[in-house]
């Protein structure tokens, strides 16, 4: 399969995957889309980073969050830049096919999906960070956490910012930055541990 396949079989697919919009979901698709609206999430799950971890091992956990955060926007940006693959909301190919917007165009360029990778780096890295705590396994935080971040990859899509492919690179981009990141704190804090 060519290059050029699988980006019309992409196109297909998030083509698809856009028009199962209705009155319903479009609102709800903003909203994850959102990012300031999650703002009171992150803050509530430092709170309890703090509360449950103690403050020298939640500062390690918070940090690892916050670089996960960055490595994913940065990494996002530059590959972005790199590839320079439109968005389809910039792709006179799928507007002419019936893409669906909800939100401004935003920049040119779209693979990978930022959103998705922070998403899933934020999950993947704050989970972990909870399970330095070896009272709870946080079953309860892994399940919400991650489908939030599902929600917020999907409707990338929903909006017309990204193609299907976008999402699946910045997830796994995300979980592997995620991964590495709180590898990383996990570390550091059995380092403190045996202070």
């Amino acid at each position: 399969m060519t290059w050029q396949e699988i980006h019309e079989f992409d196109q297909q697919v998030t083509l698809a995957i856009n028009n199962w919009h209705s009155d319903i979901t479009d609102p709800i698709m903003q909203f994850f889309s959102s990012i300031p609206v999650w703002i009171p999430m992150y803050v509530l799950v430092a709170v309890f980073l703090f509360i449950r971890l103690g403050w020298k091992r939640a500062l390690i956990a918070i940090a690892s969050v916050a670089l996960t955060f960055l490595l994913c926007d940065q990494f996002a940006n530059f590959v972005k830049d790199t590839v320079a693959r439109l968005r389809p909301c910039h792709d006179d190919v799928m507007i002419s096919g019936g893409l669906h917007m909800l939100e401004g165009k935003g920049g040119m360029y779209g693979f990978f999906s930022g959103h998705s990778a922070n998403s899933f780096g934020f999950a993947v890295s704050s989970w972990l960070g909870f399970r330095n705590d070896d009272r709870l396994k946080y079953r309860g935080y892994g399940a919400w956490i991650f489908f939030w971040a599902f929600m917020v990859s999907i409707s990338r899509i929903f909006v017309g910012k990204h193609y299907l492919g976008d999402v699946i690179v910045g997830i796994i981009a995300g979980s592997l930055i995620g991964l590495l990141c709180a590898t990383a704190a996990k570390f550091a804090i059995r380092r403190l541990k045996t202070r």
